[in-house]
């Protein structure tokens, strides 16, 4: 019990927590945008990859509470050491001195709380369905799988199988401007806390040396161009048109019109 209190009394036992907590919803995040980045392949694919996560059953809520607990965590810890560090200088200094730090660095607390925002109206929106309106969640049809879908080489789900249509629902969430435009916002943002954050959880871990220092700080910034721009492209591609209900040319009026991979 020592230990733990030492771990979580600690401004070095906060920072652990952090950085620790950080790489972990870091993976997610990461993880969240390879699985929807195949909304640009036919809908089998993303339909059969959240047939697959939905069968995992309360397996699926213990991974996503324990992801609330990391994501409650990483704030609580963010929140403790910036009293602290306002605690040690209550006066501030007479010179700037946050000028020599980096932009992302200066506004983490700021950017952190649009993305905790984002993340509630987000699991609201697409998990729990609280804040979508009523033709929203009455344009949500079932799909029934034109091919099998595979996993590691495993079929998971097989064709003919009536599925939740998630490639349907994630469309006709995106052609709201607004929502499309809050999630654009707040990638952005996730993205230039990820700027600072990812290269920060290294340093305190001690992990970070001045030998791969200057390296590290290069992938940091290809890995958060490359997720900037997966991010973007979803409700982008959706907002202008490219990305359609069913994937056809034409976006379905109703949940039964026909679309292109059903009239082949």
């Amino acid at each position: 019990m020592s230990l733990v209190r030492n771990i979580f009394c600690s401004s070095l036992g906060k920072k652990y927590i952090m950085a620790l907590t950080g790489l972990a919803l870091l993976g997610f995040a990461t993880g969240h945008l390879v699985g929807n980045l195949q909304i640009f392949a036919h809908p089998d694919k993303i339909n059969g990859y959240a047939h697959f996560l939905q069968g995992l059953g309360p397996m699926l809520w213990v991974v996503r509470l324990s992801l609330l607990a990391i994501a409650a965590l990483h704030i609580w810890s963010a929140i403790q050491l910036k009293l602290e560090n306002s605690r040690a200088r209550p006066r501030g200094y007479e010179v700037d001195h946050t000028i020599q730090a980096s932009l992302a660095s200066r506004y983490m607390i700021f950017t952190g709380s649009v993305i905790a925002a984002f993340l509630i109206y987000h699991i609201l929106h697409f998990t729990v369905g609280t804040a979508s309106s009523d033709t929203f969640k009455a344009n949500l049809a079932e799909y029934t799988m034109t091919h099998d879908f595979h996993l590691m080489g495993l079929t998971i789900v097989g064709a003919g199988a009536k599925v939740h249509d998630v490639h349907q629902m994630m469309v006709l969430g995106f052609q709201k401007p607004l929502v499309a435009i809050f999630y654009l916002v707040a990638v952005s943002l996730l993205s230039f806390h990820l700027l600072h954050g990812f290269e920060s959880a290294f340093q305190s871990l001690g992990l970070r040396t001045s030998r791969w220092g200057c390296f590290l700080r290069g992938v940091t910034r290809v890995f958060v161009v490359v997720y900037l721009l997966g991010s973007l492209a979803i409700p982008g591609s959706i907002l202008a048109g490219v990305v359609k209900v069913g994937g056809c040319s034409q976006p379905a009026t109703t949940a039964s019109a026909p679309c292109c991979h059903e009239s082949k």
